[in-house]
């Protein structure tokens, strides 16, 4: 799989997928909220693709791996990665499966999960641990009650979690004092999503958020946590112009946080709430060569990331790892 291969399975985002793949081949994070996918590597790239049976994509099984078409074109041909906890290698655990925001593209809010408890979640993480196999811990969030009583419930957990002796990265709603907080705990890396580089686009898809408190967030996370250490998801799709978006990438990258570039999913529980328009190939390409540059240019790597999305790659195309 090169790199125009893993664009083009991407800007897709999905595959068809025999039912008789294992239930333990099949993740149920990621983008595509409450439902399931799969990691896919081919030579030295892996790519996630949600299972969906009206894809254009089609996982057929060989005597030896797997192959993914098109048609009746053979792609690419690879093996499955089974997933350890949500993704290779890192327990990926969503703490709380709720949020009080109701940000347009996200399924959170409308799914209204759980809220894993403290035991749960070591527990998830001790079973991971016996694999043999667990690398990394990355623990994300919805907001229950209020981004403070969020933190301050996952950095119980992750006090809890450092006797595992692996890198712990948190992605939470950020407030002021969250980054203190984490670190004090013994987090290695955050994320804290702002979703569009787009200030009107923002107000559109994530009202009662405030942009500028996001951006604070991260410029003082860079002070605290240090390089290659800082990561904030932007989306494409949702309507921003690519001019926007390479301004955003410059702005971030200069700050020394890591963008991760991901191609929007229009979750069926979100359809009609907001434009979302899954990129072209040609778009995912341009825009990872222009990140890729933007860090460069401010000696960031993405291949030094320690949790979360440059260390999986499954989701993106990721600088330093793909390009």
């Amino acid at each position: 799989m090169n790199l125009e291969t893993k664009a083009l399975f991407l800007s897709f985002g999905t595959v068809q997928v025999p039912h008789q793949i294992e239930g333990d081949q099949v993740s149920t994070a990621g983008p595509g909220a409450g439902g399931q996918s799969i990691f896919f590597r081919s030579g030295e790239r892996m790519v996630r693709l949600s299972v969906v049976a009206s894809s254009p994509l089609r996982l057929e099984e060989r005597t030896e791996g797997c192959a993914i078409l098109m048609g009746n074109r053979e792609v690419a041909s690879g093996q499955l990665v089974k997933p350890l906890l949500h993704c290779p290698e890192q327990a990926y655990i969503t703490v709380s499966e709720r949020c009080i925001y109701d940000c347009k593209f996200c399924a959170v809010p409308k799914l209204k999960g759980g809220v894993k408890s403290l035991q749960v979640v070591r527990m998830m993480v001790e079973k991971a641990k016996k694999t043999g196999l667990l690398r990394a811990i990355s623990l994300t969030s919805g907001v229950e009650v209020s981004p403070q009583s969020e933190a301050e419930r996952i950095a119980e957990i992750v006090r809890h979690l450092k006797c595992f002796d692996v890198p712990v990265g948190v992605s939470v709603s950020p407030y002021p004092g969250v980054n203190r907080l984490l670190k004090e705990a013994g987090v290695d890396e955050v994320k804290y999503n702002l979703e569009t580089v787009d200030r009107d686009l923002f107000e559109v898809v994530c009202p009662g958020i405030s942009f500028q408190a996001i951006m604070d967030a991260l410029q003082e996370a860079v002070g605290i946590f240090g390089e290659n250490r800082v990561f904030t998801n932007i989306l494409v799709g949702l309507g921003e112009s690519n001019k926007t978006l390479c301004r955003g990438i410059d702005e971030l990258a200069e700050m020394g946080v890591l963008p991760v570039l991901r191609a929007v999913y229009p979750h069926p529980l979100r359809l009609g709430e907001v434009e979302m328009t899954r990129p072209s190939a040609e778009r995912l390409l341009g825009l990872a060569r222009y990140l890729k540059s933007a860090l460069d240019r401010n000696d960031l790597r993405g291949d030094l990331a320690l949790t979360g999305c440059y260390r999986c790659t499954g989701c993106d195309l990721a600088p330093g790892k793909d390009l």
